[in-house]
């Protein structure tokens, strides 16, 4: 089984494997301190294996920074702390479970076996050779060091590996399969008729007891949510850059300034790499010589470049700029003149001898023809500054002040008062679930504070604070009186239709014909050789269709389907199965499919049982 990882560390579970460590913390955890600290308070016990607070914290973080890391403008207030602890505690419990689980079962991998798989991973590699630069940077970002990362992958493998062994011992028979594709492929007859609310519309009364009865028995469906008055101001980073005046002189500074990374030049080069640095200086002296002797670089390079994917093209690598090539490779090129041959350039990929084949450069636009853009870019980068300044003073106004009329004047911002904002938000800025969450916590709404300030996004922020208050309180019925009567009428009228359409199928069902039922339909609408995909009938009908028992011999199976407002009385004349010859591509298919969902199962239960059997014990 181990010997499977190795051979394949650049499979499924190596390209996962990462992400599983960053994203999905909450399915498994990572123990980021190697083997616990003596004497740290514990956050709980695991079959007596203990889970340190620190741990624990540690990886409450991690998933705060994770979370963070998704949101398009990353905003704390909107992150639930209570959840994210209790979300990463079981996930530490479920992790240590597991990993007990496979040390019982002598799972284990040797520092040489996860120095390998590390090494092999291509999140750690450049151009396809493992660099630890790469592999520090990524490990660092995840929030860890080696040791720490080298455990948790020994953790994580041994772990995957008892999962994978009960994924791939899922089992589903040949006959299971072959019903499954006949399901699939079956086709139905039959046949229905509609019974429309003005089939009983005479027959549905609802009086004003009636009303009155409901609105006492459903008190709770009329309750007027608490709501704020709220007032705020709003910092916007575009109205800044619209009010800044820019003159003629700081413009034509800033083309200036930015002319050079306007103009590009790209150059096109051919090289001869040498992978065998020991042996290269003795094969580019010899082509050297060669050069010299006036012998084509391009058949030279056919001849004796190590580089299989430009060689027979004369080592010609196209036309790139900057920032294409390794940074050696390119400084070196870019200070050749066209036709030029370099020096020896080493590179992590070899020794290269480089030559510029062609040098083609573009002009920068004129001052005129970008002036929009320039306009544009200034404002931006003048406003950011300011935008940063007028933040921060908006954040220590709005803590020292109990109101928003001194920050605005000062700032230069306006008031806007919205009304009618309930814990659910309502029109923007109170869209934001962090404002909302703010507005309506007790600082601001009993103690009066304003709220911090709120980042809507990169360039919006805003700060609001209660005005005025107003309690969950009822409706009168006056106000609901119509609403309520509605109500009624529509799910009156629905039981009557159905109670009617129950009827009417017994009534069938006793050998009436559909004009024994009086019924304002004269016709059976048919639908012959219906498939589960069809557009015929409605998706309810059709579900309903699909649903009803298969008729037994010349008998007709009846059932009854809410679509819409209608009630849709539907009679099943025949089914016909799916025939699974000449498809064995579907047969295949679904029996990976079954199998793996069989494969689940098994193992989340398997899961489970383990959790279930873990002594966990919390201070």
């Amino acid at each position: 089984m181990l010997q499977d990882i190795r051979e394949n560390a650049q499979g499924t579970i190596a390209k996962i494997v990462v992400g599983l460590l960053i994203v999905a913390l909450s399915m498994f955890g990572v123990d980021a301190i190697i083997g616990g600290f003596s004497g740290e308070p514990e956050v709980a016990t695991v079959n007596g294996e203990e889970i340190t607070e620190r741990q624990f914290m540690r990886l409450v973080q991690m998933e705060r920074q994770r979370r963070l890391a998704e949101m398009d403008t990353a905003d704390p207030s909107l992150l639930n702390d209570d959840e994210i602890r209790q979300g990463v505690l079981e996930a530490m419990v479920q992790e240590t479970v597991l990993t007990q689980d496979a040390a019982r079962q002598g799972l284990e991998l040797s520092d040489d076996d996860i120095d390998r798989l590390i090494t092999q991973m291509p999140q750690f590699q450049t151009e396809g050779v493992f660099d630890r630069d790469r592999f520090i940077a990524v490990i660092r970002n995840m929030g860890m060091g080696p040791l720490e990362f080298r455990d948790a992958m020994r953790r994580q493998y041994v772990v995957n590996q008892i999962r994978a062994g009960i994924l791939e011992s899922g089992l589903v028979s040949p006959q299971v399969t072959r019903q499954l594709v006949q399901i699939q492929y079956q086709t139905r007859d039959f046949r229905t008729f509609a019974l429309t609310p003005e089939t009983v519309a005479g027959q549905v009364k609802v009086t004003d007891r009636d009303v009155a009865d409901y609105y006492e028995d459903n008190a709770d469906q009329f309750m007027q949510p608490e709501r704020v008055e709220a007032a705020w101001i709003r910092l916007s980073l575009e109205e800044l850059a619209d009010s800044i005046e820019l003159s003629e002189s700081e413009l034509r500074d800033y083309y200036e300034t930015q002319a050079a990374t306007l103009a590009s030049e790209e150059r096109r080069a051919a090289h001869i790499l040498i992978e065998d640095v020991e042996e290269a200086e003795e094969q580019l002296g010899e082509i050297r010589q060669k050069l010299e002797a006036g012998e084509d670089f391009g058949e030279l390079a056919k001849a004796w470049s190590d580089d299989i994917s430009t060689a027979a093209d004369g080592g010609d690598l196209g036309y790139a700029g900057r920032g294409v090539f390794d940074t050696a490779f390119e400084d070196a090129m870019f200070a050749l003149e066209e036709g030029e041959v370099s020096e020896p350039v080493e590179t992590p990929y070899g020794i290269h001898l480089i030559k510029v084949l062609d040098v083609r450069s573009t002009d920068a636009p004129s001052f005129e023809e970008i002036r929009p853009r320039l306009e544009r870019e200034l404002a931006q980068e003048k406003a950011a500054d300011r935008y940063a300044e007028l933040r921060s003073r908006l954040s220590d106004l709005a803590y020292q002040e109990d109101n928003l009329t001194v920050p605005a004047e000062e700032l230069g911002l306006e008031v806007d008062v919205r009304p009618g904002v309930t814990r659910d938000g309502g029109e923007p800025p109170f869209n934001h679930p962090g404002l909302v969450r703010q507005l309506f916590s007790a600082d601001v709404l009993q103690d009066g504070y304003n709220t911090e300030v709120i980042d809507l996004d990169a360039g919006t922020a805003v700060v609001a604070r209660a005005r005025e208050y107003q309690p969950a309180a009822q409706q009168a019925l006056a106000d609901v009186r119509d609403q309520i009567r509605e109500q009624l009428i529509e799910t009156r009228t629905r039981e009557a239709l159905a109670e009617l359409g129950r009827d009417l199928i017994a009534r069938l069902q006793d050998g009436e014909s559909l004009a024994d039922l009086k019924v304002s339909v004269e016709n059976w609408e048919s639908y012959e050789g219906v498939t589960r995909a069809s557009q015929q009938a409605s998706r309810e009908v059709l579900e309903r269709a699909f649903e009803l028992p298969r008729p037994q011999g010349e008998a007709t199976t009846y059932g009854l389907a809410a679509a819409g407002e209608n009630q849709v009385v539907i009679a099943l004349d025949g089914v016909t199965d799916g025939d699974p010859e000449g498809r064995a591509q579907e047969l295949e298919q679904w029996e990976e499919f079954v199998s793996a969902q069989i494969a689940q199962r098994e193992y989340l239960a398997y899961r489970e049982l383990l959790r279930q059997q873990a002594e966990v014990e919390r201070p």
